[in-house]
């Protein structure tokens, strides 16, 4: 799960993990038609191959000859879950923990996340981060302090919280004045998360937490300590409600500071108190226009609570998980579309694996949190294109492709959105694209942001097809 590490080892390196940059070109600029009539090629959009039109989801849902076709039923979904559980090493089911942790275990969480990067690191004035800055933070890591054996802990999150690669806030970036992409930044934890508690920093800060998806340090105030029968029965509490929307948000109270303002993102599941008397408030507010859900919180002992909270009935949520249908996966994209990108979740959004992570967890189907994982994991329909694989037999695949098929390149992955002249068409949170003009000069477009693009075939490098770059192609489908 999501998610930059510091220092890792070379198996379990995330910073190929997630979409760094994509860069894609359409080679064949003769299938794009109006655009041979301007000069460079590229529409007034700034983008190849992309019209006004094309930016909404309703002109790709139009295209689609059984939109609303099932793709998996709900109990097609659970076993694909199951079977990510099982097969997938990447996962953690931290229910099934043993009742304690060793020393040898923890710590080798803790070491697989918590390695120091090889090369410089800067902070956000652009200066150097000194040595002593970063022996520092390997010092914070308490690796002494990790008892011999200790009583498994369990929590859960109470705000998003974000994972990092150390105890600590310090943002540290790989060259001067690139300030996006915090390579202590690893990934985010959504309200509601079920978590191990595995060890805390030197200066008691920090807690290091493994969730299901993820394993990093984490700031206290974010994870609510509980035992483990009711943090689990949580997630299991019906009937719920599911965020639909990009994002949701519960509404402020003064009375309830623990569930005030709480921001839910897609895919999240809340339990529904549906049986709320008519006449009794919740926190000092009727709730004729709200739903009436429970949300978990801190207590000022650190301890896990539950209240009951509101969330509008104007917020984009449903009673159950959405059918999984193509154009249903079109219109999740599209919610996001124009967000800007966040490495690692960062900025309180998200990046391309995340994003597509987010998009199939409305339907309850759980993905991996990185590329890396994504694109490898054994418990999907999952095409491997060989590196010794020619550009045409590459050619021929993509142009099979469907609505919902996740491309992965080295650091980046895309979704399917459509067709447009029998090539794909791609949804993707990314840095930018790259990719040559009418005349033949490269051109490269900052998108940083959830935005739609052609994939077939263009450039990743100067000289390389995106489509050659292909490792990949995940399909959630039977």
């Amino acid at each position: 799960m999501g998610t930059a590490s510091s220092r890792r080892h070379p198996t379990r390196r995330r910073a190929l993990a997630r979409c760094i940059a994509a860069s894609v070109l359409l080679p064949g600029l003769l299938a794009l038609g109006p655009l041979q009539a301007r000069d460079r090629g590229i529409p007034p959009t700034g983008v190849i191959g992309i019209e006004e039109r094309q930016l909404n989801a309703d002109y790709w849902t139009r295209q689609l000859a059984k939109p609303d076709a099932v793709i998996l039923d709900a109990r097609a979904i659970a076993r694909q879950n199951a079977r990510l559980a099982e097969l997938d090493p990447s996962v953690h089911d931290i229910e099934r923990l043993p009742a304690s942790l060793s020393r040898e275990r923890v710590q080798g969480w803790i070491e697989a996340i918590s390695q120091p990067r090889d090369e410089p690191l800067f902070d956000e004035r652009g200066e150097p981060v000194a040595a002593a800055v970063l022996q520092g933070l390997d010092a914070d890591l308490a690796l002494d302090k990790i008892p011999a054996q200790q009583a498994t802990r369990y929590g859960m999150v109470v705000r998003r919280a974000d994972l990092r690669t150390f105890p600590t806030r310090l943002r540290v970036f790989n060259s001067r004045g690139d300030t996006d992409i915090d390579r202590y930044q690893e990934s985010a934890l959504f309200p509601g998360t079920p978590v191990a508690v595995a060890h805390e920093s030197r200066d008691g800060r920090y807690w290091f937490v493994v969730s299901p998806l993820y394993a990093a340090w984490v700031e206290k105030d974010r994870i609510a300590l509980g035992d483990k029968a009711p943090v689990f029965a949580y997630t299991r509490k019906t009937p719920y409600l599911v965020v639909t929307g990009a994002t949701a948000r519960s509404v402020h109270t003064p009375e309830q500071p623990g569930v005030s303002d709480v921001q839910l993102e897609m895919g999240v599941r809340v339990p529904l108190l549906a049986d709320w008397p008519a006449d009794e408030a919740v926190n000092g507010q009727h709730h004729y226009a709200s739903h009436v859900i429970e949300l978990p919180y801190r207590a000022a002992d650190g301890t896990l609570r539950f209240s009951p909270a509101l969330l509008p009935r104007t917020s984009d949520t449903s009673s159950d998980y959405l059918p999984l249908t193509q154009a249903n996966l079109v219109r999740q994209g599209f919610k996001f579309f124009g967000e800007r990108y966040g490495w690692g979740h960062s900025y309180n959004t998200r990046d391309c694996s995340g994003f597509v992570s987010e998009i199939y967890r409305s339907f309850g189907v759980q993905l991996p949190r990185n590329t890396r994982d994504q694109a490898v994991s054994p418990a999907y329909n999952r095409i491997d294109l060989d590196e010794t694989l020619g550009h045409d037999e590459r050619l021929k695949i993509v142009k099979s492709l469907e609505v919902g098929d996740l491309i992965y390149i080295p650091g980046h992955v895309m979704m399917v959105v459509g067709h447009q002249d029998g090539w794909p068409y791609v949804i993707h949170d990314t840095t930018g694209i790259t990719f040559r003009d009418r005349t033949g000069d490269l051109t490269r477009v900052h998108l940083n942001g959830v935005s739609v693009t052609p994939l077939v075939p263009l450039l990743f490098n100067k000289e390389q097809p995106t489509v050659d770059r292909i490792t990949s192609i995940q399909r959630i489908r039977p």
